[in-house]
């Protein structure tokens, strides 16, 4: 089974280093898009520049590179959680070394180091560092732990995960440690091709995975539990505890959000 990452649009990524080539075609899109931006910008502020005198058309200028450089790659690729313009159309994403989804201080440490790494010394930098790394990165990616990888494209599951009526107990009450993303993917392919395998094969793969997954759970499951059971307790709990996570924490954001919006002092906001 390929090793892979899937994450929650239901896309399932492929877990190797996208390659050079296609890295570099999707930063030159990038710089396609952001070149066509400054230029509709510097259009626009030449009917205005012979009124400005050489101080603030040197304000200007340091605050476009700014914006180019650092504001508008860190936005864009927190908003769309490791995707740019040029990454969207090679189908690449920027993730954590965990395989999880960039955040906003790995954008920025990325764009930061871009400054120097692409931008000053036109790519060098950056291309030496990534041809000299296994994962291909670039110097931005190794201080902020990220790297590129390519999306495989999604699919659904035919099998759902089913929590074993008997292990519902055990499952809730579980400690279950991070599973590695690939380990995970496979358990959960496993169980999605398992009917169309053969008995014996399908045995064999579920009592291995299951023999790897063990060791991140505690306690074991009761004797004599499945193997195949196992998987879908695990995976299924997994799931559950990850979404509850999630809307949690799109909760708290949804209060701060409302609490910015109240008037200070508790004060209710005027009926409108």
């Amino acid at each position: 089974m390929n090793d892979g990452i899937l994450i929650g649009e239901g896309v399932v990524l492929d877990a190797r280093p996208a390659s050079f080539l296609t890295r570099a075609l999707a930063a030159l899109l990038d710089l396609a898009v952001i070149a066509v931006g400054v230029l509709v910008v510097v259009l626009v502020a030449a009917l205005n520049v012979a009124s400005l005198d050489q101080r603030w058309l040197r304000v200007a200028t340091v605050a476009m590179s700014v914006l180019v450089m650092v504001v508008v790659p860190v936005t864009v690729e927190t908003l769309t959680r490791g995707r740019s313009l040029g990454k969207l159309a090679t189908g690449l994403r920027v993730v954590r070394d965990d395989g999880g989804p960039v955040r906003f201080r790995h954008s920025l440490v990325r764009a930061l180091a871009g400054v120097g790494e692409l931008w000053l010394t036109f790519g060098s930098v950056a291309l030496i560092t990534s041809l000299a790394n296994s994962r291909g990165k670039r110097l931005g990616d190794l201080l902020a732990g990220t790297y590129v990888i390519r999306v495989r494209g999604g699919r659904g599951w035919s099998t759902p995960l089913l929590m074993p009526p008997e292990l519902a107990a055990w499952a809730r009450s579980a400690d279950i440690r991070r599973l590695p993303d690939g380990l995970a993917l496979a358990a959960r392919q496993l169980l999605d091709r398992a009917p169309r395998l053969a008995p014996a094969s399908r045995a064999s793969l579920a009592d291995e995975l299951a023999g790897r997954i063990e060791p991140y759970v505690a306690p074991s499951p009761p004797l004599g539990t499945p193997a195949e059971a196992f998987l879908h307790a695990v995976l299924h709990e997994r799931r559950d505890r990850e979404l509850a996570r999630g809307q949690a924490e799109q909760a708290r954001g949804e209060e701060r959000a409302r609490t910015l919006h109240r008037l200070p002092y508790a004060i209710p906001d005027p009926p409108g």
